[in-house]
């Protein structure tokens, strides 16, 4: 008895230790931040920096405050998140079951492993244009160029983390009868699931890089409209909070998809 309370004393100290370096973590991230902005401001205020070409934390947070007044500044996020959310989305499915098709049949895979390393060095941004021709000026033109992005990485991304599960555990289950799609299902995925959320996690920045790239060729709202405009009447006020927005929205959709990576892992621990 005496034991198991020393051991869970243990256990009390070990979490109280994981705690406050979670916290310690944590205020390092914030006084990194908040001391990145005031040098920025101070720096701007004794013209160390020009304001001008770099803005500064008070001019910005006036921008943000004229676009909130005017209605344009939720209009912006909702239509540049919204592509990304459908380009990720798109991409991520698309990308899985492709993976998928290729791990079921090694023949095609084969044959498809040159096309897909071309397409995986070909700079994706480059079809912009053509996307745009093809497809015309809108956001549906913006949402292929996202998704032509992150497809391919996600397909090999995805593929290599069904080649490298052990052997020895496929075998194991084909021992007892298992078919194809129980593999798959058993012992594929499930082995794979790091990769496949490692997969989710890239897919953010090339989600919001082919969006922003294709808003910068075509586009009349969002965030790479509103920095483009900005560039193009020099308005870096503009194009500077819009970069800062911009960088809060990536960084919530990735801790979105690290939540989701939680959920996934605690669900599977329970069951």
């Amino acid at each position: 008895m005496k034991n198991a309370m020393q051991i869970s004393k243990e256990h009390k100290d070990f979490l109280r230790k994981v705690k406050l370096r979670k916290i310690s973590i944590l205020s390092t991230q914030l006084f990194i931040l908040v001391t990145f902005f005031v040098l920025w401001e101070v720096l701007a205020d004794a013209k160390v920096l020009d304001a001008f070409i770099t803005s500064q934390p008070s001019r910005m947070l006036k921008t943000l405050q004229n676009l909130y007044r005017e209605g344009d500044l939720f209009y912006h996020i909702r239509v540049t998140c919204l592509e990304t959310v459908i380009g990720f989305s798109l991409g991520t499915v698309i990308g899985t079951a492709a993976a998928i098709i290729l791990w079921w049949s090694e023949f095609l895979a084969k044959a498809m492993e040159p096309y897909l390393v071309i397409l995986n060095s070909l700079p994706k941004i480059a079809l912009g244009p053509i996307f745009i021709v093809w497809i015309g000026p809108g956001p549906a033109s913006i949402v292929v160029i996202a998704l032509t992005i992150s497809l391919i990485v996600t397909i090999m991304e995805v593929l290599n983390g069904f080649m490298a599960v052990d052997p020895d555990k496929v075998k194991l289950v084909k021992s007892f009868g298992a078919g194809r799609t129980q593999i798959l299902t058993k012992v594929v995925l499930p082995s794979s699931f790091p990769v496949i959320i490692n997969a989710f996690k890239i897919n953010v920045g090339l989600s919001w890089v082919g969006v922003i790239v294709g808003e910068f060729l075509v586009s009349k709202a969002g965030l790479g409209y509103l920095i483009v405009y900005g560039g193009q009447v020099f308005q870096l006020d503009l194009v500077m909070t819009s970069v800062i927005i911009l960088a809060v929205a990536a960084a919530l959709m990735y801790q979105g998809v690290v939540y989701l990576e939680k959920l996934l892992m605690k669900s599977g621990r329970h069951n």
